[in-house]
């Protein structure tokens, strides 16, 4: 499993591809909804590179903004569904 601190910068470094943004404008307690750097369309495209590329699913009832409001936060999300899975297949 990848650490927190690798999560954060795959995480990051989305967003400023993403959003176009100097690294400056994004740091990762930075409110990415609220200063507008995603819109509702950049959510889903969020969504879509977290499934693939940390092999995870988003639930519908994980989809709210405490999960997503910053870099942070998402990489918090990633490592709960990260550990949760592998809880998981260990029990299995």
């Amino acid at each position: 499993m990848k650490d927190s601190t690798l999560i954060k910068g795959e995480i990051r470094n989305f967003i400023l591809k993403s959003s176009y943004l100097p690294e400056d404008k994004v740091k990762n307690d930075t409110l990415i909804f609220v200063n507008g750097i995603l819109d509702s369309m950049g959510f889903i495209t969020l969504i879509n590179y977290l499934e693939e590329s940390f092999s995870l699913i988003a639930n519908d009832d994980e989809l709210i903004e405490t999960n997503f409001e910053s870099v942070n936060a998402i990489a918090d999300f990633v490592a709960r569904k990260l550990h949760a899975e592998k809880v998981l297949n260990d029990a299995l």
